[in-house]
């Protein structure tokens, strides 16, 4: 699940060389990552300690209780509303919209530790922390314009939803682990892009604009949403099943 950024972000907006603004800029929009990472960690636990992932399963049927369907689509819900109603939601609002979000991504993601061994889970998150960490240093760091990349990397993020539909009719591991390799190089890539332009973002604010706020919740959700795929990803190549 990937997100864009809102329409009217580079509209009339004053280009200023301010590191400061970019600095407090970006450093609310980790502190809204981080959070949601922190919200989500906490209901996954919660839920895979005291087995309330079953609530997620109708186990007569063999497939996902309503309950289940609900956490499932939920956070695509909510990053809609979010996305479209950016302008004209309040920022109380929106942050009680993103902790619904983050808590369901918490829920939902619960089932991976009941599926993967705790160390693996942990050894996958680490490892996805660091090379995060090391592209979000190069998209903040580089000369280089990414923007011509990004479009590059979200084509081939439809092709691997496309080839991932497909192979759920073919059940082909060779075509599986292909989209594997490449869906790591797309949100590695991803990393480095999105931060770059949150940079620009932040350089493209002016002092005291009402919309900063908005936008690094905004920008939290999405490199909040580029690293649990990152994460995904390298777990699906790495993990150890119980």
């Amino acid at each position: 699940m990937e997100v864009n950024k809102p329409d009217y972000v580079y509209k009339n907006v004053v280009q200023i060389n301010d590191t400061d603004s970019i600095r407090k800029f970006l450093a609310n929009v980790f502190m809204w990552m981080f959070g949601a990472l922190g919200i989500s960690t906490l209901f996954a636990y919660v839920f895979a300690e005291n087995g309330l992932w079953r609530l997620m399963v109708d186990v007569n049927a063999g497939s996902l209780s309503a309950f289940g369907l609900f956490i499932m689509f939920s956070p695509l819900i909510f990053v809609l509303i979010m996305r479209f109603g950016i302008d004209k939601i309040a920022f109380p609002i929106l942050a009680l919209l993103f902790v619904a979000f983050s808590a369901t991504m918490g829920i939902w993601l619960s089932s991976i530790l009941i599926i993967y061994t705790a160390s693996s889970v942990i050894g996958v998150f680490l490892t996805s922390a660091i090379v995060f960490g090391i592209m979000a240093l190069a998209g903040y760091t580089t000369k280089m314009d990414l923007s011509k990349f990004g479009s590059i990397l979200y084509m081939f993020l439809i092709g691997m939803i496309v080839a991932t539909v497909i192979n759920f009719w073919l059940h082909s591991a060779g075509l599986n682990l292909i989209v594997t390799y490449i869906g790591v190089a797309v949100f590695v890539g991803l990393t480095a892009y999105k931060v770059q332009m949150l940079k620009n973002m932040g350089a493209s604010l002016t002092p005291g604009d009402p919309t900063a706020s908005k936008l690094a919740l905004w920008g939290g959700m999405s490199l909040y949403i580029t690293f649990i795929n990152l994460f995904l990803t390298l777990l699906r190549l790495f993990g150890r099943r119980r």
